[in-house]
């Protein structure tokens, strides 16, 4: 197949290698030059794209990322192409288009579970452009996408836990978080191509919510920092589970957060 990445950074960069090895043919649009010798890349503003020089698209990854968290940048990069984009796929033999959200959506910020029947709604002005964008790709091309919602990507730095560790001297006891890790993401959105009839959407997320400040208490320990204290609250964040990821048959890799991050760990050292 012909497969076409709008947006093309450390996700995208895995997952085009990986389908390449497979076989496939690799288009991407970036806004900055790109250089992996198995694909073809274009540098195009997504506002205005133009795929009408370019072989026949068969399946679209669509990996976007804004530069800053605002309202504004989600608007921008996330919102505002689908137009442009769906008219540029227009006549092409487009069989699936896959669009990267996230499990911003889901506005619960009280400890509640979460799963892929769980009703979206929003609490930010960033997740409502999250879920606005999927409602508009969904409206576009009704047949053909698919929403795939990750939590937090990790596995390539520890950086930003080690600045917590430095950091952080209390912190609520029972905030959960979630992550997957960016292999397995892209084993999974590689495995969608060999799904006949997907479901609408999927959470993609290790199963392992885990209250943050074990991770970050993992990490002093680790660093021979002082232990943060843990302040008693109401649970907030929420515990994410990802049932439909599970029914398609696939496994993770890298169910073991602590064992990746010692890995990195030691590599950084």
């Amino acid at each position: 197949m012909h497969i076409l990445f709008i947006g093309y950074g450390k996700t995208s960069q895995r997952l085009a290698k990986q389908l390449f090895e497979q076989g496939h043919q690799i288009t991407t649009i970036s806004r900055s030059p790109k250089f992996d010798p198995y694909a073809t890349h274009l540098i195009q503003d997504v506002q205005q794209a133009d795929f009408s020089q370019i072989p026949p698209v068969d399946w679209v990854y669509i990996l976007l990322s804004p530069d800053q968290s605002t309202a504004e940048a989600y608007q921008q990069t996330y919102v505002s192409p689908i137009e442009s984009l769906a008219a540029a796929l227009n006549g092409h033999p487009v069989k699936r288009i896959v669009v990267v959200s996230s499990t911003r959506v889901y506005g619960e910020q009280a400890g509640q579970e979460i799963n892929d029947e769980t009703t979206v709604y929003p609490c930010d002005e960033q997740g409502f452009l999250l879920q606005l964008m999927e409602l508009k790709w969904q409206a576009a091309c009704p047949e053909q996408v698919v929403v795939v919602r990750p939590t937090g990507i990790y596995g390539t730095s520890v950086a930003r836990m080690q600045k917590l560790a430095q950091s952080r001297k209390t912190y609520p006891d029972l905030h959960y978080s979630n992550r997957i890790h960016i292999d397995d993401l892209v084993g999974f959105l590689a495995l969608l191509i060999c799904i006949e009839t997907p479901q609408l959407s999927y959470i993609v997320t290790d199963n392992r919510p885990l209250p943050l400040p074990s991770i970050i208490q993992w990490f002093q320990q680790q660093l021979g920092l002082p232990i943060l204290a843990l302040e008693t609250q109401q649970a907030s964040g929420k515990q994410v589970y990802a049932s439909r990821m599970l029914d398609s048959g696939f496994q993770l890799n890298y169910p073991d957060c602590f064992q990746v991050y010692a890995d990195l760990l030691s590599q950084s050292a």
